[in-house]
């Protein structure tokens, strides 16, 4: 862990230790959570109730193309609609994001059997869908209009937010199952349509998203957040990150065949997120020593050395198991992800500067599973999360956190409705 402190880092500043218990007793912190985890199942659930519903009407080909175009259009339009957020807050930007995207669900729901009606409900509903993450990781994160009093707060939310998240990967898909085996397919889109509405209009509907300060003023920049070098070498790492997410489906549908276990194609991708769930709250209840940037750096090294074990698997149940291990450091990695991204982000482009973690994670993601035919999808695991390792090691001596002005004083009172 020495060798991984550098001269310009500051020293170790232990935080004073703050709980979930204590975060969700911040104003309105309740109801934002719960607002963006309604409003973002439709991540979870969109690309399958796509799969499913379109290959009714086009076969399984046709169906996961559209899918993969959902995300691609999301990769894409997430950092646009985060740059608005920016200039224009919250409130306006996010309802309009809201309908759009919702729409574009309901248009393939109902001309399904139209091809370019498809393809363009696809697309708009992807690349509009409203960026409330980013949105929640602004208004939890440093800077003004943070609702969280102190970093020690803000660290806690941001790694119950990387918590949290895992369970759209878990719920989504299983209500898009359950609403599929008793109903149309097309009723997957409307639920799917619906929820994202709900949450959305939670999250809007609450005084500190709506007052949260924009930055009309700022320069017309169309790099952004990416002129600034260190969140350039972050993204880098990051889709490193996320190709073994990318390329687990594939190998989880190759266990399925090599095992004889046919649950193991769904299975393993769920026990990765529930190792996820259990490592996130785990690292989130306690205070850790170090800066932000020593816990990303070690945390990456762990995810690597984590996906070793799978690529050893012998049978389904070592599988299953070596599979909760890099789930258990991927939540606290995401979480510290968020904190330096917060930290670094140039003035007025934090809800961008998220979306583009978000978007190099699914550009990741991608690479993952499209190598997977190319390169065997159990020497991907550990080599794309090593890359992304070895790129924060690399350049740890330019990751670093010149500091921001200390936080103004929290406008909301406290003991306020949460």
């Amino acid at each position: 862990m020495t060798l991984l402190k550098t001269a310009t880092e500051p020293a170790d500043d232990p935080l004073p230790r703050v709980g979930y218990r204590d975060v969700l007793r911040e104003p309105y912190a309740k109801r934002l959570l719960a607002g963006t985890l309604i409003g973002r199942l439709p991540t979870g659930m969109a690309p399958l109730a796509i799969l499913v519903t379109a290959t009714h009407a086009y076969g399984t080909a046709s169906g996961a193309a559209l899918a993969a175009l959902y995300l691609l259009a999301s990769a894409v339009g997430g950092p646009l609609i985060g740059r608005q957020v920016d200039r224009h807050g919250q409130t306006v930007v996010f309802a309009v994001s809201a309908a759009l995207s919702n729409a574009g669900l309901l248009l393939v729901a109902a001309q399904l059997h139209q091809p370019w009606c498809a393809v363009t409900g696809v697309s708009v509903a992807g690349a509009t869908k409203a960026t409330l993450d980013s949105g929640l990781r602004a208004l939890w994160g440093s800077g003004p209009g943070s609702v969280m009093p102190t970093p020690a707060h803000q660290r806690t939310a941001l790694a119950l937010d990387a918590t949290s998240q895992e369970m759209i990967h878990i719920v989504g898909p299983l209500l898009v199952a359950a609403l599929t085996m008793t109903g149309p397919a097309s009723g997957a889109l409307l639920a799917t349509a619906a929820l994202g509405v709900a949450g959305t209009a939670m999250v809007v509907a609450t005084p500190c998203s709506r007052s949260w300060p924009a930055a009309p003023g700022r320069r017309a920049d169309w790099l952004g957040p990416l002129r600034s070098e260190q969140l350039c070498t972050l993204y880098v790492a990051m889709a490193g990150v996320g190709v073994p997410m990318g390329a687990l489906t594939p190998r989880a549908a190759g266990a399925a065949a090599q095992f004889g276990s046919p649950m193991l194609s769904g299975a393993l991708p769920a026990v990765l997120s529930a190792g996820a769930v259990a490592g996130g709250f785990v690292y989130g209840s306690r205070t850790w020593p170090g800066t932000p940037i020593r816990h990303l750096i070690i945390l990456a090294v762990s995810y690597a050395v984590g996906w070793l074990p799978l690529t050893l698997a012998g049978s389904a149940t070592t599988a299953v198991l070596a599979t909760a291990v890099p789930g258990l450091v991927m939540a606290p990695l995401l979480g510290c992800a968020f904190v330096v991204t917060g930290e670094i982000a140039p003035h007025g482009t934090v809800t961008e500067a998220h979306a583009l973690l978000v978007a190099s994670l699914d550009v990741g993601c991608a690479a993952g599973a499209a190598s997977a035919g190319l390169v065997p999808a159990t020497a991907l695991l550990p080599a794309g999360a090593a890359a992304g390792a070895l790129v924060l090691v690399a350049t740890r001596h330019r990751l670093t956190v010149t500091g921001r002005p200390p936080l103004p004083a929290n406008p909301l009172p406290r003991g306020s409705l949460s």
